[in-house]
Formats: C-alpha cells, structure tokens, sequence
C-alpha cells in the first residue's frame, strides 16, 4: 500500500470512527402529540439539560461528550409532564395587522393603518402610525423594527466598548430561536432584533453580555465580573426578565 493510500485509508476510518454529536427523534407527549426531540452533545456540559425552543418546534436535550443518546431520550420522556405544562405557556403566533398591540421598547404601541397616512411607520402618541398597501402591513412593520433594532444595538454596542475599552466590532441583526445574542471568534457581534421589543436595559444587558466577551471568551468568574463593571442595570433582573417573557418576543410576526 502506497503512503498516499494509507493516509486516505486512515482518514477513512477516522471519520467513520467519529463520534456523531446530534440525534433527532420524535417525543410522543401524553396527548397524543409528536414533538421534535433534538439531542446534542456539548463539549463543556458535564450534566443533562432540557430546554424547549421559545416557539414551541421542538424540545432540546444538551448531554456531555460521553453520554449516549439514549439516555438523553429518556431524560426527556420522564420529563414528559414538564415539557406540556411548558408548551401550554408558548405564546400563539400573531400575525401583525391594523388594531394589533405592539411592544416597542417595553412600550405597548397599537398599530393604526390608514390608506392616507404615510408609508413609513411613525410613532405618535401610543400609536404605531402607517399608510401604503393594506396586504403588506405586517412585513412593513417588521422591517421598521428590524430598522429601530439595529440603530439602536449599534448605539449599544459603541457604548459597551468604549467602557470595556475595546474597538467597536461588526454587529449584525440575529433571526435566532434560541439565543438571544452571540459573539463569534473573528469578534463579530450578533444580536436578536426582537430585542427591540423589550424594554431597553434587556436589550442593553445582551449587547453588554457580547462584549464583555470580546475580553472574556467564556463564562468564568472573570467573565462576570467585567460584564458587572460595564452594564449600568441589574443583570439579574434583566436576565429574569428574558427569562420570564423572552417567549413573547416570539409571538408577533407569526
């Protein structure tokens, strides 16, 4: 056998000898209903977690390196119960229109649609403002937040850096489902325009949460303490918050 063949026959084997680090299988719930059950292994977990996915699609097991799947699955069916009672809270999915409530903000706006008005969405008074075509209210008023989203992340994210005293990298709008914000390796920022919708400290904390590892690549002690020298709120409170009606930033635009 050539050396060439032997490296080829090597590599082979490797990945056949590869440790898959995903499994997707159906939960039947006692209702009678099926829901996507998504097992990963995580290089850090050192126990089992189980998550639902902020709209509901699926249920989401993160199991260590060395666990089997199978018992992955079997955390999640004796957690059975617990997954409806967590599915009965998923808000249903709103499709956005004219007399819709809308947060902005942490503020309830009610979207008002007049054919004389202008295009463009506007605030005034409580009322989300628009004009043009009656089909497409919904798409409009998304791209408005999605317009506010970023404006505002950026004013965020300049502020957050110049407190760490680091540069100010890219920032992008995330369409995420289950993480609120991210900050790759080559630093770039990333950050859930739904955000917009909640009141801004929470919106603040997840830029503050981004940059702080742009010094802090983890979550240690360290970490902690230097997101707590640069966010100006409580982030435990705007982390309760996340936690408790994140969910609903999900409803709105189906």
């Amino acid at each position: 056998m050539t050396n060439r063949a032997r490296r080829g026959l090597e590599a082979f084997l490797k990945r056949k000898a590869a440790v898959p680090s995903e499994d997707a299988s159906t939960l039947t719930l006692r209702d009678g209903r099926a829901l996507t059950l998504r097992i990963r292994r995580h290089p850090t977990a050192r126990r089992l977690t189980l998550r639902l996915a902020p709209d509901g699609s699926e249920a989401r097991v993160s199991i260590p390196r060395w666990a089997p799947f199978g018992e992955g699955r079997a955390f999640a069916t004796s957690r059975i119960d617990w997954l409806t009672a967590q599915l009965a809270k998923v808000p249903q999915p709103e499709v956005i229109g004219a007399g819709s409530a809308l947060s902005f903000r942490g503020r309830e706006l009610v979207v008002t649609w007049r054919a004389d008005l202008p295009r463009s969405p506007a605030i005034v008074g409580d009322a989300l403002q628009l004009g043009g075509p009656a089909d497409n209210v919904s798409r409009r008023v998304q791209r408005w937040l999605e317009g506010e989203a970023i404006a505002l992340m950026r004013a965020d994210l300049a502020y957050y850096c110049d407190a760490a005293g680091v540069a100010a990298p890219d920032i992008r709008l995330s369409r995420a489902q289950r993480r609120w914000g991210s900050c790759s390796t080559s630093g770039t920022i990333r950050v859930n325009w739904r955000l917009v919708m909640a009141p801004d400290h929470v919106r603040r904390s997840v830029v503050a949460h981004e940059v702080a590892h742009l010094a802090h690549f983890d979550h240690s002690p360290a970490f902690h303490a230097f997101l707590a020298s640069i966010y100006e709120h409580d982030i435990g409170a705007a982390d309760r918050w996340l936690k408790r009606h994140g969910r609903s930033l999900h409803a709105p635009f189906g």
